[in-house]
C-alpha cells in the first residue's frame, strides 16, 4: 500500500471515521483498502449516480444521437400526459443536466421520501406535477431531472439505462457487479440507487482525469469532459485549485485531483463534514 493510502487508512481509524471502502488511482495505479469498517462490497452510491447519467448523455451525444439543446418534450413525446404543464415544452437536455426544469427542490428523492408517494408510472407524475418555476428561469436540485435523463437514455439507445451503461462502460473498465434501484415500472432511477464498488467507481474519475480514456480505452469525447467541467454537468470544483468532484447522501463521494494525478472514490455512512476533512486530507503533501 502507498504512503498515501496508509495515510488515508490511518486518518480514518484515528478518527474512528465510518468509511466502508475507498479506493484511489494514483499515476495510473489503483490501490483499494477494502472493509475499513465491515460491511457490504457494494454500496449505494445515492447521488454520485448521477454522474454516470452524465457520462451516459455523454456517449449519446458523442454517437451523434443527442444534442443538449433537444427539447424533453420532443425526445418523451409518446409518453406526455395530457394534463400537462405547456411550460414543459421549453425544456431541454441541458436545463436537466443543470436542475433547472421547473420542478420544485427535492422531487422524486426516493431516499427520503416515501416512493409510493409518486404512483406507478415516475414519468406522468412528474410532468403532470405542477411546476415551481419556468423551466430555465431557475434552479432547484432534484432527482426528477435525473429520473427524467435516465428516460432519455432508454429512448435514445433503445435499451434500459443500466444495460446502456454495461455495454458502454462497465464491462469495459471491467467493473465487477452493478445495480441501479428502479421505478415500479422497470425504470433506472438514475439519480440514486447505483450499487456499485469503490474500486470501480473511482474509474468514472479517472475517465474524466485522462480526458476520456481508461486503460488506453478511450469512453467519451475530449469535447464531452471539457463541457461536463465547464458546465459543471454534476462534476463540481470541490476542495482547492483544480480538483472536482460528486458526492452523494450520507458520505459517498468520487474525487478528481489533477494536480496529483489522483482519483479517489469511497463509500461511506458519515457527515459532510467529516467527508470535508478526508476530502481536505487528498490535497496533502
Amino acid at each position: 500500500m502507498s504512503i498515501f493510502m496508509d495515510k488515508v487508512k490511518s486518518f480514518i481509524d484515528e478518527n474512528d471515521y465510518n468509511v466502508h471502502h475507498f479506493s484511489a488511482i494514483i499515476n495510473g495505479e489503483a490501490e483499494n483498502i477494502h472493509s475499513i469498517r465491515r460491511s457490504n462490497p457494494c454500496q449505494n452510491s445515492y447521488s454520485m449516480a448521477k454522474a454516470f447519467v452524465v457520462t451516459a448523455i455523454g456517449m449519446l451525444y458523442d454517437k451523434g444521437l443527442l444534442s443538449t439543446d433537444e427539447k424533453v418534450t420532443d425526445i418523451l413525446k409518446d409518453y406526455l400526459p395530457a394534463d400537462m404543464d405547456e411550460r414543459w415544452n421549453l425544456t431541454t437536455v441541458h436545463m436537466a443536466l443543470k436542475h433547472k426544469i421547473g420542478l420544485p427542490g427535492g422531487f422524486l428523492d426516493i431516499d427520503c421520501i416515501d416512493a409510493n408517494e409518486f404512483g406507478y408510472d415516475y414519468l406522468s407524475y412528474m410532468l403532470s406535477h405542477p411546476l415551481a418555476y419556468t423551466p430555465g428561469e431557475g434552479s432547484k436540485y432534484t432527482d426528477g431531472a435525473y429520473y427524467l435523463l435516465g428516460r432519455i437514455v432508454e429512448e435514445k439507445s433503445g435499451m434500459s439505462l443500466t444495460q446502456f451503461m454495461w455495454r458502454e462502460l462497465f464491462f469495459g473498465i471491467g467493473a465487477r457487479e452493478i445495480a441501479w434501484s428502479e421505478c415500479p415500472m422497470g425504470h433506472a432511477m438514475g439519480a440514486t440507487g447505483l450499487y456499485i464498488r469503490s474500486e470501480d467507481a473511482v474509474k468514472l474519475g479517472q475517465i474524466y482525469l485522462e480526458g476520456g480514456t481508461y486503460k488506453g480505452k478511450r469512453y467519451l469525447s475530449e469535447n464531452w469532459v471539457n463541457t461536463v467541467l465547464e458546465k459543471e454537468y454534476e462534476l463540481h470544483k470541490t476542495g482547492c485549485g483544480l480538483s472536482y468532484g460528486k458526492g452523494g447522501m450520507r458520505g459517498q463521494m468520487l474525487l478528481v485531483v489533477p494536480e496529483k494525478n489522483m482519483s479517489v472514490a469511497w463509500h461511506a455512512c458519515m457527515s459532510s463534514e467529516i467527508k470535508k476533512d478526508i476530502i481536505e486530507l487528498c490535497y496533502e503533501d
